[in-house]
């Protein structure tokens, strides 16, 4: 019999779980768009925008929102940043990487990837050293995801600034950030990032619908003449505007307003350093359950060193598509959602049958972690699948410490 009665977990890396406060400040009817309080509260969340992205030094970042997913952010960016035929080096750890890739690629871009495969974070001396042997300076952009979310994977932002500067190359640096946002330790403006790109429905405990962007002084000025940009994606518009609708190349989208302008002051009232080191202690209460059934099946951590391991999701591998019947298994008979992998066809590919992925990002707490890890271990338990005992207990021991 299912227990999969009341309220379901969607443990996926995104959308995530929407607080109560979010999904309630939504409820209200739709407001003035001219004049009023929305108009308040928008000045109020592009300073929440702000400090969110460059939290010590704030006022020298430029948020624009547009009404998009991160896959429309994306190209909110790319627009922006390249003129038709213009060269991006992309590194890629992740299905994620390729894809910011192909979509630069398809818009007249030359991109040239790195792939450092699915398990490991970027090589900072193989971009400084592809950084060198570009002579003449014809890279215009190095863009990087943060933390890829089909692999997990997550780059060293820091270390990657500092080999473009040890290059010596005028290369921008952008740095997709959509499913770390608001989960793992990022200030754009200390790390020397140009372009910041986000979505709401992750970290930010919104739903899907708005792409966000945040621009350095030093990118709005370089991209002044990129002739990619069209009406609607154009920055200089929404970030210089003078008028309401310029914001948004139009109507506002009220009612995520209201959902992100919550969600960011619940972040606020808990502190980014407190909601970085939530996350941290939950991921660590996962790798440690993963790392103990692992002792007794085959089963393991995507990336195997834990400093190139993101905070809000963790891919997982098990053999003989145990990974598929778990999936299955959780949702079914106890309500708990998990994720799938991405970057694998179906269901054929043997990968979608031997990877799953557990979200924890935005508004996670210990009790449903640790509920959702006795899911699982209880669906390994009723499969029969092979795994170390004690998992629970290693989470938990995590947790503390």
């Amino acid at each position: 019999m299912s227990l999969a009665q009341g309220r379901p977990y969607l443990a996926i890396p995104g959308p995530s779980v929407l607080p109560d406060r979010v999904l309630a400040a939504m409820q209200q009817p739709a407001p003035n768009i001219y004049q009023g309080p929305l108009l308040e509260m928008t000045d109020a969340l592009y300073l929440q925008l702000r400090a969110l992205a460059a939290p010590g030094a704030p006022d020298r970042v430029h948020p624009a929102i547009y009404i998009a997913n991160g896959h429309g952010a994306w190209e909110a960016a790319n627009t922006n940043l390249f003129s038709r035929g213009d060269r991006a080096l992309v590194l890629a750890t992740g299905a994620f990487g390729t894809s910011w890739a192909n979509t630069a690629r398809r818009l007249g871009v030359e991109v040239e990837v790195m792939d450092f495969g699915r398990q490991t974070a970027a090589d900072p001396n193989r971009l400084e050293a592809a950084l060198k042997a570009d002579r003449a300076g014809t890279i215009r952009a190095v863009l990087v995801t943060h933390t890829d979310t089909s692999s997990s994977v997550k780059n060293d932002i820091a270390a990657l600034r500092a080999a473009i500067d040890a290059a010596g190359h005028p290369a921008l640096f952008a740095v997709d950030c959509i499913a770390s946002m608001g989960c793992d330790a990022y200030d754009m403006a200390a790390l020397g990032v140009d372009v910041t790109v986000a979505a709401s429905q992750k970290g930010l405990m919104t739903p899907p619908g708005l792409g966000l962007l945040w621009v350095s002084d030093k990118a709005l000025k370089s991209c002044a003449s990129s002739d990619l940009r069209t009406p609607y994606w154009d920055w200089t518009a929404r970030i210089g505007a003078t008028e309401y609708w310029q914001l948004f190349a139009g109507t506002a989208p009220t009612h995520h307003l209201f959902a992100l302008s919550e969600a960011l002051t619940m972040i606020g009232e808990e502190g980014l350093p407190h909601v970085w080191d939530r996350h941290a202690r939950l991921a660590r209460a996962i790798w440690a359950a993963v790392e103990t059934w692992g002792q007794g099946g085959d089963i393991a951590l995507n990336v195997p060193d834990p400093a190139a391991r993101g905070h809000s999701v963790t891919a997982v591998r098990f053999g003989d598509g145990v990974a598929g019947r778990l999936r299955a298994w959780t949702e079914a008979e106890a309500g708990v959602t998990l994720g799938i992998p991405l970057g694998a066809a179906e269901p054929d590919d043997p990968a979608y049958q031997d990877f799953l992925r557990i979200g924890h990002m935005g508004h996670v707490n210990a009790h449903m972690v640790l509920g959702a890890l006795a899911v699982i271990e209880a669906g390994l338990q009723a499969l029969g699948a092979p795994h170390g005992a004690g998992a629970i207990e290693a989470a938990a021991k995590a947790l503390l410490r």
